[in-house]
This record gives C-alpha cells, sequence and structure tokens, in this order.
C-alpha cells in the first residue's frame, strides 16, 4: 500500500515567481512541465469507501490511480494511492465505464515539478488558480516549507477534485474545470 504525504498552498503570480526564484536557487533539479486532463470516476463501492478512481492523460502517458483519504484533521494530507501506467486511453476509460464508475469530475491542469532535497514540489496551474504542492515525510515537508517561504502561505484542503466541483461548470452530468484557449 501506498501513502501519498503532501501538503498543498495556494499561490499568486508574486509567490508563484518567489518559489521559482528559490527552488533555483537551492538547485532543485526540474523535471519538467506537463498539461494533464484529470477524469475522476465515482460510483458503487468508490462511494461506498470515499474513494476514487482518476484517469490522467497527458501527451505521454495514461495513468490509472486509486486514491481514499485516511481522516485526519492535519494540515497536511495523507491518503492510500495506487497508480498504474496505462497503455491505451480509451481502452481503460471503457473498462471503467463497464465496471459502473462514472466520470463525475473533469479538470485541467498545467503541472511544473521539481525535485527538491527529499520532496517533489509541483507547481499547478487550474482553470481556477495557482497552487503548490510539496510532497514527501511529514519532516521533509516541513523543511521545504520553510527554504521555500511557505509557511504563510494560504494553506488549501481541498482536493483538485472538490475544487473543481465547487468552481467548475456543470456539463453532461459531470463537473468541468477547462481552460478556455
Amino acid at each position: 500500500m501506498g501513502v501519498e504525504i503532501e501538503k498543498k498552498y495556494r499561490l499568486d503570480e508574486i509567490s508563484t515567481a518567489r518559489i521559482v526564484e528559490l527552488l533555483a536557487e537551492f538547485g532543485a533539479e526540474s523535471r519538467g512541465e506537463e498539461f494533464e486532463e484529470n477524469s475522476i470516476f465515482g460510483g458503487g463501492v468508490l462511494d461506498r469507501d470515499r474513494a476514487v478512481l482518476r484517469i490522467r492523460k497527458t501527451p505521454v502517458r495514461t495513468l490509472l490511480t486509486y486514491k481514499r483519504r485516511i481522516p485526519g484533521i492535519a494540515s497536511v494530507k495523507q491518503q492510500v494511492e495506487f497508480e498504474t501506467e496505462i497503455a491505451d486511453a480509451s481502452e481503460i476509460e471503457q473498462i471503467v465505464a463497464h465496471l459502473g464508475f462514472e466520470a463525475r469530475v473533469v479538470y485541467e491542469k498545467r503541472r511544473r515539478t521539481w525535485k527538491f532535497r527529499e520532496v517533489e514540489v509541483v507547481l499547478d496551474e487550474l482553470p481556477f488558480g495557482l497552487f503548490m504542492e510539496i510532497e514527501g515525510s511529514l519532516t521533509a515537508i516541513g523543511e521545504a516549507e520553510m527554504l521555500l517561504e511557505a509557511e504563510d502561505l494560504e494553506i488549501v484542503h481541498e482536493t483538485y477534485p472538490a475544487l473543481t466541483a465547487n468552481l467548475g461548470k456543470r456539463i453532461d452530468g459531470r463537473v468541468e474545470a477547462r481552460f478556455e484557449d
């Protein structure tokens, strides 16, 4: 069982630029930038267990992820997570649909990723805002937060699917947040 431990912050353009500057100063390793389309599925056992299936499509790969939140009140989110790469996005979408799960939330994201000391730092742009996530051990997250001057940033407890559900547009029975190109 994998456990994802991460902390999420709301950013603005100024704080985003400062974090990029600090990552460069500390010699963080850039892992590149990707565009993602994320589809979150629910229904059946997923609803019962308060879990989700996610299909994440990027220009170079497709990932299938199962996530179930570990209850807690800390500012750091912890959840059970299993993830695997899928060879054919349309086939996995058909499998998931035939299992009775339905896409409830779809959101797009532009993500920049860095390896920074013992954590992964991502800067995400979604149609409704800018965010940073720091993923690693609790100790490593605390150290990165201090070095990146993030202690006073607004902490976000909601997941991107929950934010999309509140801020997206209802289309064909699901909620979507897409960039207007």
